[in-house]
C-alpha cells in the first residue's frame, strides 16, 4: 500500500502532463479527421439451405451435428472470400467506371485511370468482359503479364483490388439461423449496393455451377460403378450355373440330405438284421439240442425232396430281397418279396405235414419251426450283406459330393459378396440421383439497396486518440517510476542497505551545496527546512553517544554532500552552546578549507608537539590537501594524544573524511572516530562495486550511526520501486 501511495503521489505531481498531452492529441486528431467523408453500409442476405431444408424437394431426415453445421458455414464464408470471386467483383467495378460517364462513377478516378485514353479504356473493358464471358472462373493466364499488371495497378490505385475490398467486406452468419449476411462499407452508397449484389450473385452462380458439376461427376462415377458391379454379379452367377450343369448338380443340399437319410435308414436295418441273425442262431441251436443223432438222420432223409424245393424258393427269395434293398425298398420289389415269402411258407407247411418222424417221435412241431428259423436266418444274413453293399455305395456317393459342396459354397459366397456390393452401389446411385433432383442451392432472399449512412466516427476517434495518449503517458510514467533504481527516499535507502537511516537534508542553494557556513544564517524556506532537518540528525547522534565525541562524516562517492552535512551539524551543535571543531580531512577535495577561516592547519597541529587549540563557538581545522593520508602525517599514538586533547577542548569534533572510493584514507580517519555518519546523494543508484563498501560499513556496526540522504527536494518525491537489500 505504501508503494502504491508513493506511485499515486508521483502521478499527481505530473497531472498536468496527463491532462495536456491527451488534449493535444485530441486536437491534432480533430484536424486530421475533420474532412473524413461519411460512410455507408449495404447488406445482402443469402439462405444456404444447410439448416432450413424446406425448399428442397426431398429432405434428408438424418440429424446433422451442430459442429458440422458450423463447419459448413465456415466453408461458405471462406469460399465467398476467395480470390477468384473477389477478382470478378473488382473487374465489374472497373468495367463500370470505364464505361459510364464521369458523373456516374463510384469513386473519383485515380491518376492512372485518368491518364488512360477513351480507346484504351474501351479496350480494357472489352477485354475484361470477354474474359468473364469465356470462363466461369477467371484465369489470369488468358491475359498477358503486361496487361494483367496494368489492370492490377489500376485496381490498386482505385482501391478496387482484392485486399482493399476484403478490408471493407464483412460476411457472417446471423446467430444460429440459415442465413449469411454480406456487408460492405464505402463512401458511396451506390458503390456499397453494387459490390454486395455483384458479390452474392457471382458467388451463387459459381457455387451452383460447382454443385452441378460435382453432382454430375458423382452420378457418372456411380453409374459406371453400378454397371461394373452388376456385370461382376452376373459373371459369378453364370459360373455357378455352369458348374452345376457340368457336374450334374440339381440341388446339392437336398441331395446330401436324402443320401444321409438313406444311409441312416440302411444302418438301422443292418443293425436289426444282425440282431435277428443272433436270435435265429440261438433258437436253432436250442432246437438241435432237442434232437438225438438218430432222429436228425431220419428227418434229413425224409425231408430231402421238400428241402430241395424250399432251397430253390429260398434262393429266389434271397435274390428278390437283394433287389428290394438295392431299389431303396421300393413297393414293387417289396410285393415280389412278400409273394416269395408266402410260397416259401406254404412249402414249409407241406413239408411239415409229411410223416418225417418215426412213430415213436412226437417232435413234428420242432422240425417245422427249425425250417422256418433257418430260412429266416439265411434271409437276415443275406440282407446284412446287401445292406452293407448299399451303405458303402451311398458313402462313396456322399463323399463324392464334398468337393462339389466346397466349390458351390465358394461360388455362392462370391455371389453374395457381389450382390451386396451391387446393392450398395445401386443404393448410393439412387441416393445421389435423388439428391440431384433437389440439390443444396443458395437463395438470395434479400438484395442490397443503397447504403445507409453510418453515424460519424469522428467523436469515437477523438476519444480513442485522447485515451490512447493518456494510456501512453501513464505507461511512460509507470516505466519511469518502476524501472528507476535510484534512491529518492529514506525508506528506499534503508531497504537497499539494511542499515539505519538518521534522516535527510535538502538543497538550500541553486548549485545544490552550501557556499559557506555563514549561508546558514539566511531565513528562506529551504534554509529553514535544512536547519530543522539537521537538528533532527543532531538529536539522533546525541542519543547514541554523549559528549565529547568525534563524528566522522563519509560517503561512498565524491560530491555526495558531506560538506553540507558537516556545516549543518556544526551549526546545530553551536545552537545548543556546544564547542565544535570542524576538521577538513578530505585531502582530495578540501572544500571546507577553501571556504571557512581556519584556526589552524591540520598538518601543523598533528606534527607539532606544542600545537594546541583553544575553542571558540565553531572552529575549523583546515588542510592543504594533496596525495596524503592521516597516518602519513603522524603516527597513531600521536594522533590519539591529539584527538584526546581535542575532546578535552571541544564537545564535538566533526571530521569530513574522503569518500570510500579512497578506502584507506577514509578508514584511517574512522579509526579515531566515536561515531560514523555516511551520506548518500539523492537520485543516485547503487552500483555493483558498492557492495564491498557496504560490507565494510556493516563491519563497523559499533561505530556506524546511519545514513543521511542529502540533496533532496524540500518535499521528497518518491520515485522507483522499493529497492531490495544488496
Amino acid at each position: 500500500m505504501n508503494e502504491i501511495s508513493h506511485f499515486l503521489k508521483f502521478l499527481r505531481r505530473r497531472l498536468s502532463f496527463l491532462v495536456v498531452i491527451p488534449l493535444v492529441a485530441m486536437i491534432v486528431c480533430y484536424f486530421l479527421i475533420r474532412r473524413l467523408p461519411d460512410t455507408y453500409i449495404s447488406r445482402g442476405r443469402i439462405a444456404t439451405g444447410i439448416v432450413d431444408k424446406t425448399s428442397q424437394l426431398v429432405s434428408n431426415k438424418m440429424q446433422v451435428q451442430e459442429s458440422e453445421i458450423v463447419q459448413s458455414f465456415d466453408n461458405l464464408v471462406q469460399m465467398m472470400r476467395m480470390k477468384k470471386i473477389m477478382d470478378r467483383v473488382s473487374h465489374r467495378l472497373l468495367i463500370h467506371d470505364l464505361t459510364v460517364p464521369k458523373d456516374s462513377v463510384f469513386l473519383p478516378p485515380s491518376e492512372k485511370l485518368e491518364n488512360l485514353s477513351a480507346t484504351t479504356k474501351q479496350r480494357i473493358a472489352n477485354m475484361l468482359r470477354q474474359r468473364e464471358d469465356s470462363l466461369p472462373d477467371p484465369v489470369p493466364d488468358k491475359l498477358s503479364e503486361a496487361r494483367m499488371k496494368a489492370v492490377k495497378d489500376i485496381l490498386e490505385s482505385m482501391e478496387y483490388d482484392e485486399n482493399s475490398l476484403l478490408e471493407r467486406l464483412n460476411i457472417y452468419r446471423l446467430a444460429t439461423s440459415d442465413y449469411l449476411e454480406v456487408e460492405f462499407e464505402a463512401e458511396n452508397p451506390r458503390l456499397t449496393a453494387f459490390v454486395v449484389n455483384t458479390h452474392i450473385s457471382n458467388f451463387k452462380e459459381m457455387y451452383t455451377q460447382r454443385l452441378l458439376e460435382s453432382s454430375n461427376r458423382s452420378l457418372e462415377f456411380l453409374d459406371d460403378l453400378v454397371l461394373r458391379k452388376r456385370d461382376a454379379l452376373n459373371e459369378r452367377m453364370d459360373a455357378l450355373k455352369n458348374y452345376k450343369i457340368r457336374n450334374n448338380v440339381l440341388n446339392l443340399d437336398e441331395q446330401a440330405r436324402g443320401l444321409y437319410a438313406q444311409i441312416l435308414d440302411f444302418e438301422t436295418r443292418r443293425e436289426v438284421a444282425k440282431k435277428d441273425v443272433v436270435a435265429y442262431r440261438a433258437a436253432l441251436k436250442n432246437i438241435d439240442q432237442r434232437f438225438d443223432p438218430k432222429d436228425r438222420r431220419f428227418v434229413e432223409s425224409a425231408l430231402s425232396d421238400a428241402n430241395q424245393r424250399i432251397t430253390r424258393t429260398r434262393n429266389e427269395l434271397q435274390s428278390a430281397n437283394d433287389q428290394y434293398i438295392r431299389s431303396n425298398f421300393s413297393p414293387g420289389a417289396k410285393a415280389k418279396v412278400d409273394s416269395l415269402q408266402e410260397i416259401l411258407s406254404q412249402q414249409i407247411r407241406i413239408a411239415s405235414d409229411e410223416p418225417i418222424y418215426s412213430p415213436q417221435s412226437a417232435k413234428a412241431d420242432l422240425v417245422s419251426r427249425k425250417l422256418e428259423l433257418e430260412i429266416a436266418m439265411e434271409l437276415a444274413q443275406s440282407s446284412i450283406a446287401s445292406i452293407d453293399a448299399q451303405v458303402n455305395r451311398l458313402d462313396e456317393k456322399y463323399s463324392g459330393m464334398v468337393p462339389d459342396e466346397a466349390s458351390i459354397q465358394q461360388l455362392e459366397a462370391s455371389i453374395e459378396i457381389a450382390s451386396k456390393e451391387y446393392s450398395d452401389a445401386l443404393q448410393r446411385y439412387n441416393d445421389a440421383r435423388l439428391e440431384s433432383y433437389s440439390p443444396l442451392t443458395l437463395t438470395i432472399v434479400e438484395w442490397a439497396t443503397l447504403g445507409e449512412r453510418q453515424p460519424s466516427k469522428k467523436i469515437i476517434l477523438l476519444l480513442v486518440a485522447g485515451v490512447a495518449a493518456f494510456l501512453l503517458c501513464l505507461l511512460a510514467f509507470s516505466l519511469t517510476y518502476f524501472l528507476d533504481f535510484s534512491v529518492r527516499t529514506t525508506a528506499q535507502l534503508a531497504d537497499a542497505t539494511g542499515l539505519p537511516v538518521l534522516g535527510r537534508i535538502n538543497r538550500i542553494s541553486d548549485n545544490g551545496a552550501l557556499r559557506g557556513f555563514d549561508e546558514l544564517e539566511a531565513s528562506d524556506e529551504s534554509t529553514l527546512l535544512f536547519k530543522d532537518l539537521v537538528r533532527s540528525i543532531r538529536y539522533e547522534i546525541d542519543e547514541e553517544v554523549a559528549n565529547p565525541k568525534i563524528v566522522a562524516v563519509s560517503s561512498l562517492h565524491d560530491h555526495a554532500g558531506k560538506t553540507d552535512l558537516t556545516y549543518g551539524l556544526a551549526w546545530a551543535y553551536a545552537r545548543i552552546n556546544q564547542r565544535v571543531l570542524v576538521v577538513d580531512g578530505n585531502f582530495s577535495q578540501p572544500t571546507i578549507s577553501s571556504q571557512a577561516k581556519a584556526k589552524a592547519e591540520l598538518g601543523d597541529f598533528f606534527t607539532r608537539q606544542d600545537s594546541y587549540l583553544y575553542p571558540d563557538s565553531v572552529d575549523f581545522l583546515s588542510t592543504v590537501g594533496g596525495d596524503m593520508s592521516l597516518l602519513e602525517i603522524a603516527d597513531e599514538r600521536t594522533l590519539r594524544e591529539k584527538f584526546a586533547h581535542l575532546k578535552e577542548q571541544y564537545d564535538v569534533v566533526l571530521i569530513e573524511t574522503p569518500a570510500l572510493t579512497t578506502t584507506n584514507q577514509a578508514k584511517e580517519w574512522m579509526l579515531f572516530a566515536d561515531r560514523i555518519v555516511v551520506v548518500f546523494r539523492y537520485g543516485r543508484a547503487f552500483m555493483e562495486d558498492d557492495k564491498s563498501k557496504l560490507e565494510y560499513l556493516r563491519s563497523r556496526n559499533g561505530q556506524l550511526s546511519g545514513w543521511i540522504l542529502t540533496g533532496t527536494d524540500n518535499e521528497i518525491e518518491p520515485m522507483g520501486r522499493v529497492l531490495k537489500k544488496i
